[in-house]
């Protein structure tokens, strides 16, 4: 796919996504450079704000297999994975696949379920494969989860483990619409919801062709090193218990790789790394001391700004010669 091809069919994707989310380019730009950075999406806010309609009209917007899971307290791994079941007439054990095994995987409230039932997301999310019975399934290709998670402070909610939150690329907040997105939103949403109408714009095929796209941009060594100085830094930091893993740091460089070609470039910036360090680090990061609001999202954003604003930008950092 050339560039030119893949800059119109993101484009369309992003219109697509538009129509149903109003007044939230950052959120829908933000799930589109997971989804072709081959990565996987955490959205956090409070009830009612749009996080579940974003991550369906996402999976709405191409032509792939699509299932979600509601998280709730009695979910079981088994409900996730899929089990395997004895099958009478030919006396041997059959494999039902559960619902992770779609390329777009919703789950809804996913800090609603306990952490057994979350860890069943563990290896599907790095590795793309099952394990049920000591048999290994793999799973589609794209695989992306797109998970919804209430702020901790709600009631019936557990923290997400490390392990998980590493796992997914990039954590983004909805936020409330202003006045004029939540008034139109009144008035379109009245007989029926926008999601009804919202067809495919790209197959499946042409999602992988712009998957592969943004494989091929090019990041400089100079660019890659200022991203492993950012990870480094937060590892030592005085503010920080737990920094950022070498994960982390592949995240960061593959999601700034998909900034650049929704840009219509096809190299990437130290820019690209700049605007990508809160939301693909923030979720990572433990802050030395416990503070307001959870994990201490607001504190661990202003740490991570004040990193990169203390790390030296590499003077040569264009596109390959």
């Amino acid at each position: 796919m050339t560039h030119d091809e893949f800059y119109s069919r993101s484009r369309g994707i992003l219109r697509s996504m538009e129509t149903v989310i109003d007044g939230k380019r950052s959120a829908v730009e933000m799930a589109l450079t997971v989804l072709l950075a081959e990565g996987h999406l955490l959205i956090e806010d409070v009830p009612g704000v749009g996080k579940t309609m974003l991550a369906r009209a996402l999976a709405r917007s191409v032509d792939c297999s699509v299932s979600r899971i509601q998280f709730t307290p009695d979910l079981l791994p088994a409900d996730i994975t899929g089990v395997s079941v004895y099958n009478q007439s030919d006396r041997q054990f059959e494999f039902k696949p559960g619902p992770v095994f779609a390329n777009i995987v919703i789950g809804d409230e996913i800090n609603r379920a306990s952490p057994k039932t979350q860890s069943a997301l563990l290896e599907s999310m790095e590795e793309r494969q099952v394990t049920v019975d000591g048999r290994t399934y793999a799973l589609a290709t794209p695989f992306v989860v797109v998970a919804t998670q209430n702020p901790i402070e709600m009631e019936g909610t557990y923290p997400l483990p490390e392990a998980q939150r590493d796992r997914f690329m990039a954590r983004i907040s909805m936020g409330y619409p202003d006045s004029a997105a939540e008034l139109e939103m009144l008035r379109s949403r009245d007989a029926s919801s926008p999601l009804d109408s919202l067809d495919p714009v790209v197959s499946g095929t042409e999602l992988a062709a712009m998957i592969a796209t943004v494989r091929g941009v090019f990041a400089s060594r100079a660019v890659e090193q200022y991203a492993v100085a950012i990870a480094q830094a937060t590892r030592v930091d005085r503010d920080l218990r737990l920094g950022a893993s070498p994960r982390a740091t592949l995240q960061l460089v593959r999601a700034a790789k998909a900034r650049a070609a929704l840009d219509g470039r096809e190299f990437v910036l130290p820019d690209d790394i700049d605007a990508l360090a809160v939301p693909v680090l923030g979720h990572r990061l433990i802050p030395a001391r416990r503070v307001s609001g959870g994990l201490g999202g607001t504190a661990v954003s202003d740490v991570i700004s004040r990193i990169v604003a203390d790390t030296p930008v590499p003077l040569s950092s264009a596109g390959p010669a």
